[in-house]
Formats: structure tokens, sequence, C-alpha cells
């Protein structure tokens, strides 16, 4: 079973300030636009970071084609101001019961842990290993903000670096696929895959916000419940 995590609200709390700074702070940098916040344009919680760069940008009149020129120049100066600005101890930021859960999910036959988040990978790797919680998730597998503004297109991206890792020479299956997040986006996403998805109420959304998913866990406990039930369906 290939398991792919949200990050925000679903492994942490409140632990995206500086990555909104860092973002922030690149788009005057290199757009030379202002803006004080990220709320004013939208919640985003669910979004990839490239997309909320990209509606800021919009509003503040930039062109599609200077917004597409400079996205990676965005890209990398908010992974640099982001290395820069996060605390180096984020473990107070970590959802309760999600070091055990990740710990009991990486000892079970057959699992894989990996991403499906918004933020840009060096954002999410800084952050995850800040908060305890990297070395549950391996390099070059996932999918991120960085490689899609689109989140729907993250699934398959994450499926086919699993499907290529396990030496599967395809992508991994989708009815073995289970995308873990907290947000209507996190949702549509597992659906544009034909992927099963839990959502946790852990962020932002209420469960009746979240009814689109095969199952809503209100606490990690419920959510190993939910995963117990699945890993202990027959392939």
């Amino acid at each position: 079973m290939l398991l792919l995590f949200d990050i925000d609200g679903t492994l942490v709390q409140r632990a995206s300030g500086e990555h909104a700074q860092a973002l922030l702070q690149a788009l005057r940098n290199v757009h030379g636009v202002q803006a004080d916040t990220i709320s004013a344009h939208g919640s985003a919680a669910g979004r990839t970071d490239g997309e909320i760069a990209r509606l800021i940008l919009l509003d503040a009149g930039v062109s599609a084609r200077r917004i597409d020129e400079r996205a990676q120049a965005v890209r990398d100066e908010c992974c640099r101001l982001y290395a820069e600005l996060c605390p180096p101890d984020l473990s107070g930021k970590v959802i309760e019961g999600i070091p055990q859960l990740l710990r009991w999910l990486a000892q079970q036959p057959g699992v894989r842990l990996s991403l499906v988040t918004g933020n840009f990978e060096p954002v999410a790797r800084i952050k995850l290993r800040a908060a305890g919680l990297g070395r549950f998730f391996a390099a070059g597998q996932g999918g991120f903000g960085s490689d899609s503004e689109d989140r729907a297109m993250l699934p398959p991206l994450a499926r086919r670096r699993a499907g290529e890792a396990a030496g599967l020479g395809v992508s991994w299956p989708r009815e073995r696929t289970i995308v873990i997040g907290d947000t209507p986006r996190d949702i549509a996403c597992a659906r544009a895959d034909g992927a099963r998805c839990l959502a946790v109420t852990s962020g932002p959304h209420p469960a009746q916000d979240l009814t689109q998913a095969d199952a809503v866990a209100g606490s990690s406990v419920q959510l190993r419940e939910l995963l117990e039930l699945a890993l202990s369906q027959p392939a």
C-alpha cells in the first residue's frame, strides 16, 4: 500500500508562518510585488505554493507570461529564504500521535510512506526534518508543489516514482494507493487520480467539509484504525 501524506494540517499544525513569509518575500524579491498576507487572496489550505504565488501575482497585475518565465526564480528564492527562516525545532508543531502512527506504519510489510503536498519540495523536506519526521519519507519519492502548480497532477507523479523505486516498471497501482489529507483539495486530487482518500480534521476543515473522502478521522488514533482496516484488505 502506498500512503501519500499531506504535510500542513495533516502531519503538523501552525507550522506555516515562516513558510508564508518566505513565499511573500520571494515575490517581492523576484517580482517587486508587495503582498502582506496570503489569506487576502483566498484560503491557502490545500493549494500548491506555485498556485498561491500565481494568484497573488495575477491580482497584482503581473502577466501570466512573466509569471511562467520567473516561476523557477520564485521557487528557488522561496526555498532559499525558508532555509534561513525555518525554526530549527518544529517538533512542538507535530500533531499528537503522528510520530507513533508513522513508526507503526514504517514497520508494516508492504507499506510505502510518501508525500503529496503543495509545498515546494525543499520546503517540505526542511519542514519535516525540523519536525523530526523526515526519516519516514524517502528522498526522490512523492509529489510536490515544485512539480506542478496543479495539485491533481501530484498523486499520479507520486505513484510513478513509487513504482520506479519498487522496480515495478509501471506506476504504483491506484487501487493500492491512499491519499491522506485535511482539505477538500486533498480529496479532489485523490479523486482525480482514482485513488482513495482518508481525511483528517486536524486542519482548518471540520468533518462536514470532508464528506467526499472515503472516511474521516478525528484523531491519529482513529486514523490508525482506518489504516489498519485498509491494510487488512486483500490486494
